[in-house]
């Protein structure tokens, strides 16, 4: 068997170093999350803790492994079940006539990773994300479950207005006197007095997700390829770069339908 080997004594302000590495954790950064396991390892030495050697046969006999803790929300909404269904219910009987809304963003303007086809070795290479002069804006995302198709508008920010804006939208779609259905969350913008009463006088139903539960909003799916085939890989100059590319998205999903194949040219 191999001689133990023990790192020498500690001088007062290395040890101390090394606690300060320790106890304020890995953080995020490869680099970081390395110093912290060296420090870890010295300061464990220093005071004459098992072998890591030993250390994996214990952790193998008792079959742990070193994994991230998760967390979740349980949806605490009382009329939990209620929304569910009233969501399951549209979505199964009144599909023509019912919509998902939903804001996107932030949208800013710097490079974004992502992946993309290139020679062997030599992945395309962004520029430095050091300046941003050009503010935020927000993609007001409206889709629509009859006509599979995703529609939308872009505003400086998020608010009771812009909301308004889409809404108006939205109910132009169906320009008649029937009742029009728009699910969407619980953001207090949704909730305003002012844009419940334009829904009464208008005809469109609000129908709410539960709170923590805005997975049940349909238009959840397709914000990520949004977000990969526009955002991802991307270096927009500006805003209106931006804003061409999401339409031009948007227009080209507009002519064909999710799960169905592409029309074959003749």
């Amino acid at each position: 068997m191999a001689e133990r080997v023990r790192v020498r004594r500690l001088r007062d302000d290395e040890g101390r170093q090394l606690q300060r590495i320790v106890r304020r954790g890995g953080g995020r950064s490869d680099k970081s999350i390395v110093k912290w396991r060296r420090a870890m390892v010295v300061l464990a030495s220093a005071g004459g803790n098992v072998g890591r050697e030993r250390l994996r046969q214990i952790l193998a006999e008792e079959d742990i492994t070193f994994q991230r803790t998760k967390t979740w929300k349980e949806s605490p909404d009382p009329a939990r079940d209620e929304k569910l269904a009233r969501i399951e219910w549209l979505l199964e009987h009144a599909r023509d006539r019912t919509f998902a809304f939903d804001e996107f963003g932030p949208l800013a303007i710097k490079p974004e990773g992502g992946s993309c086809w290139a020679p062997a070795s030599r992945p395309q290479r962004l520029r430095a994300n050091d300046h941003k002069p050009h503010g935020t804006r927000q993609f007001f995302g409206c889709y629509s479950i009859g006509e599979d198709r995703l529609f939308g508008r872009i505003e400086p920010r998020k608010g009771a207005e812009p909301t308004l804006r889409a809404l108006q939208e939205i109910r132009a779609q169906l320009p008649d006197d029937e009742a029009i259905h728009v699910i969407l969350d619980n953001l207090n913008h949704h909730r305003g007095s002012t844009l419940r009463e334009w829904c009464v006088d208008n005809a469109v139903e609000l129908a709410f997700t539960p709170t923590y539960a805005s997975w049940a909003n349909p238009i959840e799916a397709h914000f990520g390829p949004l977000r990969q085939f526009v955002i991802a890989n991307s270096d927009h100059p500006d805003h209106r770069a931006l804003g061409r590319a999401l339409r031009s998205y948007l227009r080209g999903e507009a002519q064909r339908r999710w799960g169905q194949p592409r029309t074959r040219a003749a």
